[in-house]
């Protein structure tokens, strides 16, 4: 188990008499890209809206980067960037968006240019003088993670960052998020109901299913959990002959390992809604 920098212990959350968390319990560790699977309206985005004191805890407790005490909590939260539905001013550029941004994180006015060629040349935005409006959905929201990215922060939470979008839009956030991890060292919390695509992009998993994090597993896990028999013979064609003339039916002569999907309905049943 490697270092937390973000740990949740019994976590709940009601709206009314509607309890949305029933005691949610996962830790994220320094360097992980982890993956917060659950259907939609499971509570996800209520966990990253506690995390970053958006919304009050009913009970349990939030930890950020080792903090015991509120007040190291509130501070610790600094060291977070987040993308949870971002919105921007449509009839402004990148660039004047982001000073927004930077005005509200505290980088003074003269250190604002220099960080906001940074996070657009992360992104892959540098030079677009274009308003927002004229923005696709991918370039939207590669902005929104822009947005995540001033002031260095080593924790970075996306909701949904590839919602909509088409395969190149989806593998371009991909690639996009790994980066972030290798070249520039951050923690990356990622929710998705893609669960294909979070399989390519994330290496921990955490599911959320009926208000608590019922399971989390690593990219190491899903390779070890394979629900079938392989066997290895010299003559496939004549073992295939034998063993469907025994009333064995051979349905795919390479075993894949069990895909996360598979393994979130094996562990949950059913199908995302």
């Amino acid at each position: 188990m490697g270092e937390a920098v973000l740990k949740l212990e019994n976590v709940k959350k009601s709206y009314g008499h509607s309890e949305v968390l029933k005691g949610v319990c996962m830790q994220v560790n320094k360097g992980d890209i982890y993956g917060l699977i659950g259907r939609n309206g499971s509570g996800k985005t209520t966990i990253f809206k506690m995390v970053l004191g958006l919304s009050p805890i009913n009970d349990g407790t939030v930890s950020i980067c080792g903090s015991q005490t509120m007040k190291e909590l509130y501070q610790n939260r600094a060291r977070i960037g987040f993308f949870v539905g971002a919105r921007f001013y449509e009839n402004l550029n990148a660039e004047r968006n982001l000073r927004y941004f930077c005005t509200l994180k505290g980088i003074p006015k003269a250190e604002q240019k220099a960080e906001i060629e940074r996070v657009l040349e992360i992104v892959g935005l540098a030079g677009r003088k274009s308003p927002v409006k004229a923005f696709s959905l991918g370039q939207h929201q590669r902005l929104g993670i822009a947005s995540a990215l001033i002031g260095k922060p080593e924790i970075l939470i996306f909701d949904e960052p590839t919602n909509g979008l088409d395969p190149q839009g989806i593998a371009d956030i991909r690639h996009l998020i790994q980066n972030l991890r290798d070249e520039y060292g951050a923690t990356v919390i990622v929710s998705s109901h893609i669960l294909g695509e979070l399989e390519h992009t994330a290496d921990r998993f955490g599911i959320l299913n009926e208000g608590v994090v019922v399971k989390e597993i690593t990219q190491d896990d899903l390779a070890q959990n394979q629900p079938a028999v392989e066997i290895a013979v010299a003559d496939a064609a004549k073992a295939r002959e034998v063993l469907e003339a025994n009333g064995i039916k051979v349905m795919r002569e390479i075993v894949e390992k069990s895909s996360l999907e598979d393994y979130y309905f094996r562990l949950i049943g059913g199908g995302m809604k």
